[in-house]
């Protein structure tokens, strides 16, 4: 059997229309997953293609193709696969944005696969070799990872990442975020990989380093304090994912630097607290930030934070307030991005009840655009703010003032990911810019709401008007 498994990328992520340099590309674990799930009774010849580091080659013979998408890749997903199906190919579709509208997803694919992979994909393979294809295939996969394959990493093309050594401990969430597609993909899985397996894989890696995807593996802190001291004795260096609550339990803090954690994104999302609240992402504390940067870098640990415009209580000072506490606390790789709904999520249903969705072009539901009417400022405003912060974080006053602050063992690391960034920062405003000014972006009744809002923050004692856009005015 020939399968092709694809996963198209966004024009801001593209290879070649992109702006994202290798630096800051890592493999990422779904489509050699998918992979090293392919039954071994079927001896099949796969091929990968990741469009974020290589043009799509669509002139292939294949039995099989499999496509991934999220949902700014997913109009770019169903126009592959329906090329693919005109020239007679059999495709399915998978992913986060199939497994949100699969009603959307179907007319696209011969057959779907919702939510995770590791039951239905190879349970898909084995009807499709016996001419018994379904149109759907959704098995949960439960709360225990136990048995799931080494992720088949020598299907990549090694040189165009900057590592291949990704891989998962634990995946799924148990908080239910208003804005993460998470917990209305995945509703009620948080599971877990037995720690040995873990340990297994990362002793096949090469070069000593790892790099963790799972979303928040120390949200069940007896679980991450076993795999941190299982992977001392590995000595390797590696990064990862995390919610403040590392820095809540100092035992757990001083295990994962023991174990060779020298660095973490954490999700922080607003400098408000009343935002933080709003957005069900209550168990971080803003007044506590400070304090979490503090005790990371007292460890080693770099700290990559990511921060997301556009909230209801957002205006105008939201830009310049979390600029001056990126560099004040000394974070060591901001990223911005804007308040996206993605499907069925709550922020989602929220705006589609109150009308202010913009549209839904899933192209442009990429963390980047604004695609819908915020509360506070017009979505061009909050573009500008976007575009500014990171103008702003990339710039050589915040560029020096944060390197102070880094912990030294991560310096090669720092300055690599930084300079990445500096220049993602630099051409963000020729791939996001020129959308707004397009006269179809917008409806005539959401160009009356944009005139509205922007009387509102001008003329009635707004917090909005506050001079930052006068002085020069993100994921």
């Amino acid at each position: 059997m020939k399968i092709q498994l694809l996963s198209p990328a966004g024009e801001i992520h593209r290879n070649s229309t992109g702006i994202f340099k290798t630096s800051l590309r890592y493999a990422p674990l779904t489509l050699t997953t998918l992979a090293a799930l392919v039954p071994a009774e079927l001896e099949a010849d796969i091929t990968l293609q990741d469009e974020g580091v290589q043009p799509l080659d669509l002139d292939f013979d294949a039995d099989l193709v499999g496509i991934t998408a999220i949902t700014g890749t997913a109009l770019r997903a169903y126009d592959i696969a329906d090329e693919l199906r005109s020239r007679g190919h059999t495709v399915v579709l998978g992913g986060v944005h199939p497994t949100l509208l699969p009603e959307e997803a179907a007319p696209h694919a011969d057959a779907l696969v919702l939510g995770y992979a590791e039951k239905s994909w190879p349970l898909l393979l084995r009807e499709f070799a016996r001419g018994e294809l379904k149109p759907r295939y959704h098995l949960p996969t439960g709360r225990s990872l136990a048995g799931v394959p080494h992720a088949r990493r020598d299907l990549l093309k090694k040189k165009r990442y900057s590592t291949i050594n990704t891989i998962e401990a634990t995946r799924g969430c148990p908080h239910k975020c208003d804005f993460c597609v998470v917990p209305t993909a995945w509703a009620n899985t948080y599971a877990h990989r037995p720690v040995e397996e873990v340990v297994a894989e990362l002793a096949t890696f090469s070069g000593r380093h790892a790099l963790f995807i799972d979303l928040s593996p120390t949200e069940d802190v007896q679980y991450a304090k076993a795999l941190y001291r299982a992977m001392i004795p590995l000595r390797i260096r590696w990064v990862g994912l995390s919610t403040t609550r590392i820095a809540q339990d100092d035992e757990l803090l001083k295990l994962a630097a023991q174990s060779g954690c020298k660095g973490l994104l954490i999700g922080f999302e607003s400098v408000s607290q009343d935002t933080l609240n709003q957005s069900h992402k209550h168990f971080h504390a803003a007044a506590e930030y400070g304090d979490v940067v503090k005790k990371l870098h007292d460890h080693g640990i770099g700290i990559q934070g990511c921060f997301v415009f556009g909230f209801d209580n957002d205006d105008e000072s939201v830009f310049e307030r979390t600029v001056e506490f990126v560099d004040k606390t000394k974070i060591d790789l901001p990223r911005y991005a804007v308040a996206t709904p993605f499907p069925n999520t709550g922020l989602y249903r929220r705006l589609e009840a109150e009308g202010r969705l913009l549209h839904k072009r899933w192209d442009l539901y990429d963390v980047e655009h604004v695609v819908f009417q915020p509360k506070k400022m017009s979505a061009e405003r909050v573009r500008e703010g976007l575009e500014w912060s990171w103008r702003q974080s990339y710039g050589l006053r915040s560029f020096c003032t944060r390197l102070t602050g880094a912990p030294w063992s991560i310096l090669p690391l720092w300055l690599s990911l930084n300079f990445g960034y500096r220049h993602y920062a630099n051409h963000l405003h020729e791939k996001i810019g020129e959308i707004y000014r397009d006269p179809a972006y917008m409806t005539e009744s959401v160009r009356k709401t944009e005139d509205q809002v922007e009387g509102c923050a001008t003329g009635c004692g707004g917090e909005a008007n506050n001079g930052l856009l006068d002085v020069s005015i993100r994921h």
